[in-house]
Formats: structure tokens, C-alpha cells, sequence
């Protein structure tokens, strides 16, 4: 087993909003959680589709070998701009160190290869009656 540093949030976040800058797509900061360790959100909105909302992958799909200390992401939810930001309201009451960032103008961030998802991770799960 390797040991592997983990970036902080601050950092990691920088270098995503910088990368999807780059391939021009629009990215801002919604959210300014903890420098350190803050749980880390991204909503994707295309242009009049729906979103999808990605959050931490749980611990139960991190395989250091495989992630090679990189942080993995889930589809939590997909749905309307108001489905999604009820969402990341509910995970801000509960973490209040997380960050949040937002991503528009651009090819989906996991598809284009910006987010690393967990391995066997399905559909997320569209919003239930406005929201979740």
C-alpha cells in the first residue's frame, strides 16, 4: 500500500476552476468551505437541461491503489437549478465546511474527465417532487 498526500480543498478547487477555465468552460465559487479538508460539491448546469449535483464518493469506494490518492465523486442528484440547490442547502446545514462550486458553459465536468467518479457508480437519482 502507497502513501499518498492529499491535496486541500483550497488547492484542489483552485486547480479545477483553473483547468475548466482553460478548456473554456465558466466555473465560480459558490461556496468557500474549509482550506484544509472541506467536503467538496460540484453543480453542473448546461444551458437550459437539467443539472447534475456531485459530492464526495463515501469511503466504501476508495481504493488507494486505484484512486492513487485522488479524490473521487458521486452523482448525488439530477434535476432542475431549484431541485439541486435545495440539495446543496440540506448538505450545508449538515457540513457547514463545504465547498461549493458551480460550472456552467461547458461539456459535463465528469464526462470530460475534470471529476474522477466512483467505480460502479450508477444514474444519479432525478429529484422527487421538486426536491429531494
Amino acid at each position: 500500500m502507497g502513501l499518498y498526500m492529499r491535496l486541500t480543498s483550497g488547492f484542489w478547487v483552485a486547480a479545477f476552476m483553473r483547468e475548466l477555465r482553460r478548456r473554456g468552460g465558466f466555473a465560480y465559487l459558490a461556496r468557500r468551505g474549509a482550506e484544509e479538508a472541506g467536503a467538496i460539491f460540484v453543480c453542473y448546469m448546461p444551458a437550459g437541461g437539467q443539472g447534475v449535483l456531485y459530492g464526495p464518493a463515501p469511503q466504501i469506494f476508495y481504493d488507494e491503489s486505484a484512486a492513487g490518492g485522488d479524490r473521487l465523486f458521486m452523482r448525488l442528484l439530477e434535476g432542475s437549478a431549484a431541485d439541486l440547490q435545495a440539495r446543496w442547502h440540506k448538505e450545508q446545514e449538515f457540513d457547514p465546511d463545504m465547498w461549493l462550486v458551480e460550472v456552467e458553459n461547458c461539456a459535463d465536468p465528469a464526462e470530460g474527465g475534470l471529476l474522477r467518479q466512483a467505480a460502479g457508480q450508477d444514474k444519479p437519482r432525478p429529484a422527487k417532487n421538486g426536491a429531494e
